[in-house]
């Protein structure tokens, strides 16, 4: 199975073009809306040395206080295939991480836990590598199409993932956002299938999906509105922020 078309790669918000993708991508990618919104409370308040596991091109790295962290990011060779080359990243098998025990002070995971078949031992790289009351954030997707085929393996609940990482002291999950925002996200999927046709004769039903516009417009503002205000259902959210303390 193939991709109709792979997600767009995450990249920092350097330049002005760069800050056009990132902020401006925003408005109709809920998830990475609500994974920034998460990760600009936290990330600014982390010290010392800080681990970014998955990293990819580092897009939240610039939400550090440069002059109180040091970063280190490490992500898998494969992640070139899709759409990743950062020339700071350190290489690392997926399973182990390659620094040693206590040595972090923070460390970031974003959207990489489901793809990793072996999520358990590198949970615990993780929390090897971390020092003693050290702070990890983690994120990943509960309503998200299958992606980066073939190496997209679990959707995970918070039963799951208070088992997952029951070795730490603390462990809060919270949602983000609600089904609200899931219907909303799965609506401007398919508008934008629909001007991305696989097929060539599936062009004719673009003017329909251009007379659906209104409609796009209308989801996309209730979304957003029920993100700002804490509206919906959380039982079915875009996915889980997950604040850890060892």
């Amino acid at each position: 199975m193939t991709e109709q078309f792979q997600p767009i790669s995450n990249t920092p918000p350097a330049g002005f073009a760069g800050k056009l993708k990132f902020y401006g991508r925003m408005l109709l990618d809920l998830q990475l809306l609500t994974i920034y919104k998460d990760l600009k409370k936290r990330l600014p308040l982390f010290t010392g040395k800080v681990l970014d596991v998955g990293c990819g091109q580092s897009p939240y790295k610039f939400l550090l206080n440069k002059n109180k962290t040091r970063y280190f990011g490490i992500d898998v060779v494969e992640s070139g295939k899709f759409g990743y080359h950062n020339p700071d990243v350190i290489p690392f098998d997926g399973k182990n991480i390659p620094f040693g025990n206590d040595e972090f002070d923070a460390v970031i995971c974003t959207e990489v836990l489901e793809h990793v078949k072996d999520y358990q031992d590198l949970i615990d790289e993780i929390y090897r590598t971390t020092k003693a009351n050290g702070v990890i954030i983690v994120t990943i997707p509960w309503s998200a199409r299958y992606h980066y085929i073939p190496h997209d393996y679990f959707r995970y609940t918070p039963n799951s993932l208070e088992l997952m990482f029951s070795k730490f002291s603390n462990v809060f999950i919270n949602p983000r956002g609600s089904d609200l925002a899931v219907i909303a996200s799965k609506i401007i999927v398919v508008f934008f299938r629909g001007f991305l046709p696989d097929k060539s004769w599936k062009y004719v039903f673009i003017p329909f999906y251009l007379l659906g516009l209104p409609l796009l417009i209308f989801v996309v503002g209730i979304a957003h509105l029920s993100i700002i205000f804490n509206m919906g259902s959380k039982e079915d959210p875009l996915g889980y922020t997950i604040l850890i303390t060892k």
